[in-house]
């Protein structure tokens, strides 16, 4: 599933190209995850103003109101002139004057959601309980270390959630959690300070590192330029999809170990609580 990182570094990808681009068609595929919410018809003539991002959803405020945009599991976006006639898994086209942007997304997990503006109940619903932006100057120190305190729940399954922190998926938290020294299982609320402090820091470090080298690819994610992300098959990779090789600074074998549907990878020196 494309995380925060490959979220950004999509937006990255086209937000200048499309900025002031004026709408002259739309066209729906299959039905996505959820309906567009609008008549396609009423977005022709609206101007693009901006590409934000808000957690994984991309949003594209225009003169009439805000696209959100959602990758779901296995969705991706291009944007170009000249894009091949729409094919079985295309769901949706936004024609410009500058490109075309198209969402192809094979499992239709992915969305387009119209709202008139940030406050329509929609938006409320998808973007309301979202947590802080860990690469923005919001990701505060001091309200991360209590709302951890204030939870019992293991530390690996409360930053997926993202209520906390938006955009730890889960290769980034078991990256960031190795080089806190802190155990997938540990309760989050018994987290001493120090620790808290480092995984804070962590999680700037290896996200920005992330949007750095593209995000990562497992499967299919590409950025708008078709490009796809090396994050994953970096020398940054300590823990993740590693069980049973050896750790890069003591030598024990990496473990795995399940939590819900997720899989975690860990040191079990490095990570002893």
């Amino acid at each position: 599933m494309p995380e925060l990182p490959e979220v950004e570094v999509t937006r990255r990808s086209f937000a200048d190209a499309i900025a002031g681009a004026r709408i002259q068609a739309v066209a729906l595929g299959k039905p996505l995850r959820w309906p567009l919410g609008c008549d396609p018809m009423s977005l022709v003539g609206q101007q693009v103003l901006g590409l934000r991002r808000r957690g994984k959803y991309l949003l594209a405020d225009t003169s009439g109101g805000l696209l959100l945009l959602h990758l779901g599991m296995s969705g991706s976006l291009r944007f170009s002139h000249g894009l091949p006639p729409a094919g079985v898994h295309d769901h949706f086209d936004l024609v410009t004057d500058r490109g075309t942007l198209r969402l192809h997304d094979p499992r239709r997990f992915g969305a387009v959601v119209y709202a008139p503006d940030e406050q329509a109940p929609v938006a409320l619903k998808l973007l309301g309980a979202l947590g802080m932006e860990p690469l923005s100057d919001s990701f505060s120190l001091a309200t991360f270390q209590s709302g951890l305190k204030k939870s019992r729940m293991p530390i690996k399954p409360l930053l997926l959630a993202g209520r906390l922190v938006v955009g730890v998926g889960n290769i980034y938290a078991s990256e960031v959690l190795f080089l806190a020294g802190i155990r997938p299982t540990a309760v989050a609320s018994r987290v001493g300070a120090e620790r808290v402090r480092r995984l804070h820091e962590a999680i700037r470090t290896v996200l920005t590192r992330a949007v750095q080298m593209g995000g990562s690819t497992l499967r299919n994610f590409s950025n708008a330029d078709g490009m796809a992300g090396h994050f994953q098959s970096s020398a940054h990779i300590h823990v993740y999809g590693r069980d049973g090789a050896p750790c890069h600074h003591c030598g024990s074998a990496i473990r795995l170990l399940r939590q819900g549907q997720r899989s975690s990878y860990f040191c079990p020196l490095c990570q002893r609580a």
